[in-house]
């Protein structure tokens, strides 16, 4: 009998980590040089990871399957690019030259808005498309709304920057529109040991996305809350009703100094036992804090990120995915009417929910990419066809779909607060040219993300759609109407669009 690896105890957990052509040479040759490869690697990737998550999740060394909530009070901050859409078209024609312009713009204007975050005292939680969530943490000062708005401040002047982008269909600008609301919120990690999300819940959050939505290009707009916080501190105008936009009129004396230094970058382990056992044992710590992360990504970007390790770069590309858009009604709103202890119901029956919709995506090959925030409920956001492309991925889609809409409308809600909410969803689904890259800071927080105007198509679908009905575009219609029966619904003008966009309403699979 062969003697046994070196590896045999840490193999299933350090699968997942490993590149297919480092994995074989450490399993066949697990020599102090190779496994002194395989730690570099792990120590690479452990950097990747943890610039891929919220600070508040890669500090916590979360045990996967966890279930973790807690009451936060903050100022939340949410940003949206305007003329993002019309940029990825005047690129899309020019190929790989078109994603690297492309990509250079977008990722010089993250870059620059992302260091304004962090040295603002500011966490980025998350990139929703070209939209970013941020979180002011409240602390003993409670001086969070000021700092969020003198970051917002902050990011409007660098937006000058993007005044005038030279493109092959001639000059073009990026503006964007903040919003900002103080409030409680509750913060959770939700899901399995396979994958998890970290999601915020409550009202707070649906209040700050409803003032950015209710702001303007250019200005950063307060809800109510937030500015009872700095009235006397800045200059205001009226917006729409119930909001305050902040005067600019502070010379950079006024407007301050930066709170704090920019986000520490992890600490990587150092080789001090470069014998065989001391590897195996580096490495094992290594993998312990690679598990707390990986599970918050879904499994092909994992895959994606530990093959292009090396390299440190995913190449921008132009394909044309299936996005599926899920808004998920009743309970996360929940949680702002539990009584003390009744928020474990809502956080566990949420868990089982996002559970059941990521095994509908996973099974058919599809991408459960985040729940993303709206001013009702939760968007769940899904893409097929990317990074890993099937022939049918528009029936994927719609077999997921479908699967999603059941898991939910089986779904038996818990009682909080003497009240049982009613449990729905809407679903979009649109397919076509979109932008595919790793957008962010070069060596920084950074994710791998899907964007263009398929995604707001999907998106503004199923903001159409009633109460657990799946709308499709014509397209996804042409290729799926073999596979499922479909109601046509006519044409409606979606923003964005110069025409009527035909649509459809999936209704289930054609009988065997």
């Amino acid at each position: 009998m062969l003697p046994a690896s070196p590896l045999e105890t840490i193999e299933p957990r350090l699968r997942p980590f490993l590149p297919a052509d480092l994995y074989v040479s450490a399993w066949m040759d697990p020599s102090p040089t190779t496994l002194e490869r395989v730690f570099e690697h792990l120590r690479t990737l452990q950097r990747i990871l943890y610039d891929y998550t919220a600070r508040r999740v890669a500090e916590q060394a979360v045990r996967p399957g966890e279930l973790q909530y807690e009451w936060q009070k903050g100022s939340l901050m949410f940003t949206d690019l305007a003329g993002f859409t019309r940029l990825v078209e005047a690129n899309t024609g020019q190929g790989a030259a078109g994603a690297a312009a492309l990509l250079e713009v977008l990722n010089a204007y993250f870059t620059e808005t992302i260091e304004i975050i962090s040295k603002s005292g500011g966490d980025l939680l998350e990139f929703t498309g070209d939209a970013l969530l941020v979180l002011f943490p409240e602390e003993k000062r409670r001086n969070d709304t000021l700092q969020a708005v003198r970051a917002g401040l902050r990011m409007q002047r660098a937006m000058k920057r993007f005044a005038e982008i030279e493109t092959p269909e001639g000059t073009l600008k990026l503006e964007m529109r903040i919003g900002i609301h103080t409030g409680r919120f509750l913060s959770a990690n939700i899901g399995t040991p396979r994958r998890m999300e970290h999601v915020l819940l409550g009202g707070a959050v649906q209040l700050a996305k409803l003032a950015e939505s209710s702001g303007a290009k250019g200005q950063v707009c307060l809800s109510e809350g937030a500015y009872q916080r700095v009235s006397e501190d800045f200059r205001f105008q009226d917006g729409q009703p119930g909001y305050k936009m902040v005067l600019d009129d502070l010379s950079e004396d006024q407007l301050g100094d930066y709170e704090v230094t920019t986000r520490r970058r992890v600490a990587g382990s150092v080789l001090f036992d470069r014998s065989v056992a001391g590897l195996i044992s580096e490495i094992t710590r290594t993998i312990q804090s690679l598990e707390s992360m990986a599970c918050f990504l879904p499994a092909p970007v994992l895959n994606l990120l530990v093959e292009s390790a090396a390299d440190r770069h995913i190449p921008p590309d132009f394909p044309s995915p299936v996005v599926v858009f899920v808004n998920f009604i009743g309970l996360p709103e929940l949680v702002d009417r539990a009584l003390p202890g009744e928020e474990r119901k809502v956080i566990n029956s949420f868990s089982r929910a996002f559970a059941a919709i990521n095994a509908a995506v996973e099974k058919r090959g599809g991408v459960l990419k985040k729940i993303t925030y709206h001013l009702a409920g939760s968007d769940i956001c899904i893409y097929f066809g990317v990074p890993t492309a099937h022939t049918n991925d528009p029936v994927r889609a719609a077999q997921a779909s479908l699967a999603i809409r059941q898991a939910i409308t089986a779904l038996k809600p818990p009682t909080v607060g003497n009240i049982t909410p009613e449990i729905t969803c809407q679903i979009g689904i649109a397919t076509g040219a979109a932008f595919v890259a790793e957008i962010g800071e070069l060596r920084g927080r950074r994710e791998f993300n899907v964007l263009g105007d398929t995604v707001n198509t999907a998106a503004r679908l199923m903001n159409r759609a009633d109460a657990n009905q799946i709308l499709i575009t014509g397209r996804v219609y042409e290729q799926i109407q073999d596979h499922f029966e479909c109601e046509s619904l006519g044409s409606v003008s979606l923003k964005g669009k110069s025409a009527p966009t035909p649509i459809y309403a999936l209704l289930k699979p054609h009988a065997p």
